[in-house]
């Protein structure tokens, strides 16, 4: 989300300051701003899954590693139980339709759980952090 505002913070910057020294300290601050504000809501969903986690009832602590387990055991049939059952009816001659998941909804989700966001890649290339 952060590299689709950036650009439009600097059109709207190079129309407001004409000085190029103080775009460019504006454009910083608002980028450390933006990743500031990125990092604390991060922090605090990190300390919500901590509390849900361990939360006794499985309602509550049991939907994050049920959609684990559903994108775990979909990987395993869309990259090895699908192509091998393909395959192996291929060799008997048989014709077997099997379903095809959706799997740029099911990447998102994995890579939501994994956390797999851009933040760190983008903080670590501007210098933001060490």
């Amino acid at each position: 989300m952060i590299n689709a505002i950036i650009p439009l913070v600097s059109t709207v910057l190079d129309r407001l300051i004409p000085d190029n020294n103080a775009k460019e300290k504006v454009k910083q601050e608002i980028e450390k701003t933006l990743i500031a504000n990125a990092t604390q809501i991060s922090l605090a969903q990190a300390e919500t899954n901590k509390i849900e986690a361990a939360h006794r009832s499985v309602w509550v602590a049991g939907w994050r590693p049920c959609l684990g387990w559903i994108s775990a055991l979909s990987f395993l049939f869309m990259f090895i139980l699908q192509p091998l059952a393909q395959w192996v009816s291929a060799l008997l001659g048989l014709v077997v339709v099997l379903p095809e998941f959706q799997t740029d909804v099911l990447m998102e989700l994995t890579f939501a759980m994994l956390g797999l966001a851009g933040l760190r890649t983008y903080e670590k290339q501007k210098g933001l952090t060490k």
